[in-house]
């Protein structure tokens, strides 16, 4: 019987935040985690339970807290990785799931680790059993699995699956492959695997971007009987990033009559609002001309295009940009808006606040509400944003000047707290700098307070809304030293106060990473 439903399994939370920079905090992971089974993909991989107590414990509160999709997490067939895999999901019962993997391609054979054809499916073989002891849902992955011989490939599907694997994702780790190709290599196994005709088991596929044909072979996969397909929001992930969510599911529903009509339960209307949560958490920037996301995606300068747009939308529009999220927003607050108003409105952008939470943002909004006539949306989910990723601070911002001009050497006075000696108590420090633009001059003060100088590596700011009184969102990467990326993030209609709050941001995170005694960017 034809399976005609594609399951959307989402690895934003794993492989996407192995992207250097990428890294997020539990309440970060979280926020996207909520937003994702709100988005009602199949799968959320949440992590690598293994690498660290952080990763072990954002997946464990992601399968305790996230209700719907399945909760995955990821282990390499090793008993100590497949039981971290096994606690971490249990909170999520039936709809926990173990992914393992191990390496088959000739080249990860010979120089990576050393064994035999035999040796590799042993190793398969017991990391699926070991994993179907602890939970039904088991999947496995070859490793390298486009440049793995065919036939051997055959064989370890065979062999994994027989030991109960339910589904075997057959990874193109380095982008290596071509559509073609891809999709003939996944009907040979469709074809020769029994277990994948009949549904007890499906072929997925975990596609990267290197050649820039990640979305490209998903789909060619799905056509050649793929039934599940890996992906991220916005594509990130490690080196050129992954598949793309939002691609993959528009090209399955704009294209239905070409690849068959097959079923999915996303709920696109979700995409832009999850693509825009996703760019703020991990501080990587969506492209304007990004397919579906991107600020430009429906935009139409030609007046030939304009034209037809008004006459019929269909001439020059193959979706409909409401249809994945872009629309009118609702009406804005202003400064005279009460607490209930900003609560109601938090609930309806879908944010799960605690009361101490809504008083946090309800204050940062009076804030804002004096500066700028009104506050969107936008503005509100940026406020938010920014609170979900604020880290204990070891240090806060007191005060701040600044003076500049073009006749005028760049100069900054700052003022810091930072805890006192007794509980309760604070320490005021304040000190001066020069520097080649007034951020540079504030950031310079901040590395002398703060005795944590730390080297600028990446630097964007955005307007989050509209307006010349809009909100600035500054996102910063930086390096303190340790070969780690950093991220900060603030947001301000000061842009100088903005990168301020940012930088303070990675120097509190980077803080609280060592007090915990664990890099600041933990990589599998």
């Amino acid at each position: 019987m034809k399976n005609n439903r594609i399951i959307i399994f989402d690895t934003t939370l794993r492989d996407g935040e192995q992207c250097p920079g990428a890294s997020m905090n539990l309440r970060e992971k979280l926020e996207v985690a909520r937003q994702l089974a709100r988005l009602k993909v199949d799968v959320i991989e949440g992590g690598f339970p293994v690498i660290s107590d952080g990763d072990f414990h954002a997946v464990q509160t992601i399968a305790k807290e996230i209700k719907g999709p399945i909760i995955a997490g990821l282990a390499r067939c090793v008993p100590k990785d497949i039981d971290a895999a096994g606690a971490a999901v249990k909170p999520a019962g039936k709809r926990g799931r173990i992914h393992v993997f191990l390496a088959t391609s000739k080249i990860h054979r010979e120089f990576k680790l050393g064994k035999a054809r035999d040796e590799i499916i042993r190793l398969a073989v017991e990391g699926v059993a070991r994993a179907k002891s602890l939970v039904e849902d088991v999947e496995f992955s070859p490793e390298d699995g486009s440049r793995t011989e065919p036939d051997f490939l055959i064989e370890v599907c065979k062999a994994v699956v027989a030991a109960g694997a339910t589904t075997v994702n057959i990874p193109d780790t380095v982008g290596w492959a071509v559509p073609e190709q891809y999709g003939a290599l996944i009907a040979q196994l469709h074809a020769s695997v029994r277990e994948f005709q009949t549904g007890k088991a499906i072929i997925s596929v975990h596609c990267h971007n290197d050649l820039g044909l990640a979305v490209a072979n998903s789909l060619a996969a799905v056509r050649a009987g793929a039934r599940q397909v890996e992906c991220t929001v916005n594509g990130i992930g490690e080196r050129a990033g992954n598949a793309a969510l939002e691609e993959i599911v528009m090209a399955l529903k704009t294209r239905a009559e070409f690849f068959g009509g097959y079923q999915l339960g996303v709920n696109t209307r979700e995409i832009v609002k999850s693509s825009r949560l996703v760019s703020r958490m991990s501080g990587l920037v969506v492209q304007r001309s990004k397919a579906i996301v991107g600020e430009n995606a429906f935009a139409h300068s030609s007046g030939i295009h304009q034209d037809g747009i008004l006459k019929k939308r269909e001439t020059y529009e193959i979706m409909d940009p409401q249809e994945v999220g872009w629309g009118v927003t609702e009406l804005p607050l202003t400064k005279h808006s009460g607490r209930a108003a900003v609560a109601v409105r938090l609930r309806h952008l879908g944010f799960k606040m605690t009361d101490a939470d809504v008083a946090a943002i309800f204050a940062r909004f009076k804030e804002i509400g004096d500066k700028k006539k009104f506050v969107y949306d936008d503005d509100l989910v940026s406020l938010v944003e920014g609170h979900i990723t604020e880290v204990p601070e070891t240090w806060s911002l007191d005060y701040l000047s600044v003076t500049s001009g073009s006749q005028t050497v760049p100069t900054a006075t700052v003022r810091m707290k930072k805890p006192g000696a007794k509980a309760g108590e604070s320490e005021v420090l304040q000190d001066a700098s020069i520097g080649d633009g007034p951020v540079d001059a504030v950031l310079k003060a901040m590395d002398r307070l703060t005795r944590t100088p730390g080297k600028l590596m990446d630097y964007s700011l955005r307007a989050v809304s509209q307006g010349k009184d809009a909100l600035g969102e500054v996102t910063v990467k930086v390096d303190f030293n340790d070969g780690n990326l950093v991220v900060g993030k603030g947001a301000s209609t000061d842009i100088i106060e903005a990168s301020a709050r940012a930088y303070l941001n990675a120097i509190n995170r980077h803080l609280t990473a060592q007090q915990e005694g664990r890099r600041a960017l933990p990589q599998p």
